[in-house]
């Protein structure tokens, strides 16, 4: 059983259990982490908006230049700053571990 390590905005750690190719974003959704998925994954609303444990952020695909432009519009980021909703979950990424932005 693959697995996702998740912290929330109170600081509770989740282990949620994926499922394969299904976006994070989804995932998350389904688990009822406070992440509605607004956009369906078309990088227009940064909803879904996460920071990756730097020791996870070189081993998830790079974002593209749409999700980096998306970003760039938040009002605030950190280094390994995500859009959810444009990682897909594969068993490679089994123990993932990433934050919820907490809202502002």
């Amino acid at each position: 059983m693959s697995v996702i390590r998740v912290e929330d905005a109170d600081g509770v750690v989740h282990d949620l259990e994926p499922v394969e190719g299904w976006r994070l974003m989804e995932i998350l959704r389904d688990y009822g982490m406070g992440m509605e998925g607004c956009c369906g994954g078309s990088v227009t609303c940064a909803a879904c908006h996460i920071i990756l444990d730097p020791q996870w952020a070189d081993k998830v695909p790079p974002p593209r230049e749409d999700e980096l432009d998306k970003l760039d519009e938040l009002p605030f980021l950190h280094d390994t700053s995500r859009l959810s909703c444009q990682i897909i979950w594969s068993d490679e990424l089994d123990g993932l571990k990433l934050t919820l932005v907490k809202e502002a």
